[in-house]
Order: structure tokens, then sequence, then C-alpha cells
């Protein structure tokens, strides 16, 4: 039996004589939250459409829960929940009709819309009409429409895009739900490094088709060495007692000096060893990559 609940081997697709994605090995454990990353054009709502089977995949390249797609589709769509780009909402249906709607479609009882509204945090706007709802409203209820069939995995193309803080964080929230309290597999897009980082469990990041890097949470901490931003008021004569220190000077400029972070104890030393040197600290924090600098490492390291 297969762990994964996405797995591709190889898969290639291309459009005319464009290659979208090339070579791609997706492997997405069961149970995880997978944040697949990239920046805009990368191929990621492509590779998508591919495990939705809206685009076919050349034979035995793509597995969902083991089982090749072409082969198994409704039996595996049948497990299978998403939202890609906005969700199909009638403004003009309230957000329970959306879903009792849905219900009718799919040959569900319809008690399951109540549940679904309970479940994304929508209950008390169960009779407002859908196109009132807020931006981070109408994503819920998308989500809402995508798990009404109970699927085991959900495949979320930028769900908080557009969204203003507020629906970020509602979610966010929600998705880590889904995986750690109802047992769901997500896999979810995005070109936001800091917002997978939040949420994921497992990360992929692909750029031009390619997948660059894949595995856990922890090992891309590891990847994008963090470093220690100190702003200083006098930088020369810091910088010496820095380097004299022992420390390796990564950057300096006229207002600042970066060093690798170790810890947080460490970075406690190197402060009071500057302070009691009659330094002024304005400034000491661990500086996070983006993911633009963390392509340009992988990159350059590939």
């Amino acid at each position: 039996m297969s762990n994964f609940a996405i797995e591709t081997v190889g898969l290639n697709y291309n459009f005319g004589n464009q290659t979208v994605v090339k070579d791609l090995l997706l492997q997405v454990p069961k149970g995880s939250i997978y944040g697949f990353l990239g920046p805009n054009g990368a191929g990621k709502t492509t590779t998508i459409k591919i495990l939705l089977n809206l685009l076919q995949s050349p034979a035995d390249q793509v597995f969902i829960f083991g089982k090749e797609i072409n082969s198994n589709r409704i039996a595996t769509l049948r497990r299978v929940g998403a939202l890609v780009e906005q969700p199909a909402i009638y403004g003009h249906l309230t957000g329970k009709e959306n879903l009792i709607n849905r219900c009718i479609l799919l040959g569900i009882k319809k008690s399951k819309a109540d549940e679904m509204l309970a479940l994304v945090g929508l209950s008390e706007a169960a009779n407002k009409k859908s196109g009132k709802y807020s931006l981070g409203m109408k994503q819920r209820l998308g989500i809402a429409l995508a798990l009404i069939s109970d699927p085991e995995l959900l495949l979320l193309d930028e769900p908080t895009n557009g969204l203003d803080p507020n629906g970020i964080i509602e979610v966010r929230n929600l998705m880590i739900d889904l995986a750690s309290k109802h047992n769901k597999t997500i896999l979810v897009s995005s070109h936001l490094l800091a917002e997978i980082e939040r949420t994921a469990t497992h990360v992929g990041i692909i750029n031009k088709g390619q997948l660059l890097f894949q595995g856990t949470i922890n090992e891309l901490h590891l990847l994008s060495k963090p470093m220690l931003e100190i702003e200083i008021d006098d930088i020369v004569n810091a910088a010496i007692l820095i380097a004299d220190s022992g420390y390796e000077i990564i950057e300096q400029t006229d207002r600042k000096i970066i060093v690798p972070f170790t810890s947080p104890e460490d970075s406690g030393i190197l402060n009071t060893l500057l302070i009691k040197n009659g330094f002024t600290v304005s400034s000491l924090y661990k500086q996070r990559k983006d993911l633009e600098n963390l392509f340009l490492d992988i990159t350059k390291n590939n």
C-alpha cells in the first residue's frame, strides 16, 4: 500500500511545444498539509488540473492513493475535493442553498449542508445571499463545497489569494483543523512562502515546471539558513569586535551587520557582548528568507 495520497512519477505535460511540467516527482504523504510553492506561472495550477484529471496525463504517471488516475478516474476523483481558481458559487443563492444544490447534484443527504457550514464557520451566514459574502467567506464556502462529499484529499489552488488578513487566518486555521481533526490530506498551492510556512508539514517547490525541492518543513528551514541582522550605532568598530569574537560576517552595510543565526541563546550572547563593549544595539532580529531568495539558493545548489 502506498503511504502517499498523491504520487507523480516523472510527470511531463506540454501545451503544444511548450513544456509546462517537467519530470515531476510529487510525493504527498497521507495526512499531510503539503505546500506546493512556486512563482506565478511555475506550473502549479496545471499540475493541480492534471491531478484532477481535468488535463489528461500520460499513462502511469499520476497516482492518487496508489491508483493510476486515468484507469481509475471515477473511483479516484470520488476521494478528492478541490477549489481551483474561483469557487463556483451562485451569488443569488444563500450559502446554505449553494450547499444543498451541491448535495442534490451529488446525491448526498441535504443535512450535510448544515454540517459543512458549521465546519467552515459559516452557520451564522447560512441564510445570507452568498453574493453579499466577504472574499474570505466565499473562499470558506468554496472549501465547504469541496468538502461536501467528504473527500480524503483536498486540492486548494491559492486559497488565500485576494483575501484580507482576517480571511487568510480563517482559511489557514480551517486547513490545520481539517488535517489534524478530520484526517484530510491537503495539497495547497501558493506563491507566498510565509503563508505556507505557517500551515504546511511538507513542501514542494516548483519553478518552470520542475521540482527544485521536496521535503518536510524542517528540512526546508535547514536549507534556508536564517540570518541575524544587527542594527548598531558604530558599524565599523562593532564589525571588528564581532569578527574578532569568531563570528562570520555575511554582509555589512552602513546601517547593519548580518551574521548567521545559530540559536536564540547565541543571539543573546552576541547582544550582551556588544552592549558590554559600549555599543548601542537598536535592533537585533532573525531574518527569514523569502521565496525568491530561497529559489536563488536552491537553484545555486542544484
